[in-house]
């Protein structure tokens, strides 16, 4: 019992904790609600548990050969988090929220930000090498990850709809998105700067 707990404890804490990740859901559940974010949301969490997966079933192994890998994944993800965050920053004020597609997130940028976020692959190394004693116990680790990681993403998009409730007006939801696409963007170029001093 006391492993079940410890595995949705960390489950929960490396979902729960902000991120690039959950940022992009909140401005998206504020944007387009809840709804319209759970593609994203849903490819997210799909996106990580299979980055989870193959971490747990070698690939960490064959990336610890590749001494430039996580430089190239370091340049890969804040390019692609400032893309996100330019993205979010253009959104075009509209009084009606909840109807302009040109903002949804899709799920193919869930699944990929996974890939291209070092929260992610911090999460997965360190959960694969505390929770790989046996295939019971690594793969009962994958699916309480999974269903934790949805809950809280979906709690982050939740989140996002109810505080759009303040943000009727277009200004305050036109200065929040400048907010949001720039603190994306101002992580990953700490990311960025991190990976060369």
């Amino acid at each position: 019992m006391s492993l079940f707990l410890t595995m949705c404890t960390f489950s929960l804490v490396m979902s729960i904790t902000p991120g690039p990740v959950n940022l992009i859901i909140v401005n998206s559940g504020i944007n387009n609600g809840l709804k319209k974010t759970f593609a994203f949301i849903s490819g997210a969490t799909i996106g990580f548990t299979l980055l989870l997966l193959l971490i747990g079933l070698g690939l960490n192994t064959f990336i610890a050969k590749q001494s430039s890998f996580f430089t190239y994944l370091s340049i890969g993800s804040s390019l692609f988090i400032i893309y996100i965050g330019y993205k979010i920053i253009k959104i075009k004020d509209n009084i009606d929220i909840y109807n302009n597609e040109e903002k949804t997130p899709y799920f193919y940028e869930g699944f990929l930000i996974q890939w291209l976020n070092p929260k992610a692959w911090i999460a997965s190394i360190s959960g694969v090498s505390l929770f790989s004693s046996s295939d019971f116990v690594f793969y009962s680790f994958i699916l309480i990850y999974f269903f934790i990681c949805y809950l809280s993403l979906i709690f982050w998009g939740y989140i996002g709809e109810k505080v759009s409730y303040l943000l009727k007006i277009r200004e305050y939801l036109k200065y929040l998105n400048i907010i949001m696409g720039s603190l994306l963007i101002l992580s990953a170029m700490y990311l960025f700067y991190i990976q060369f001093i």
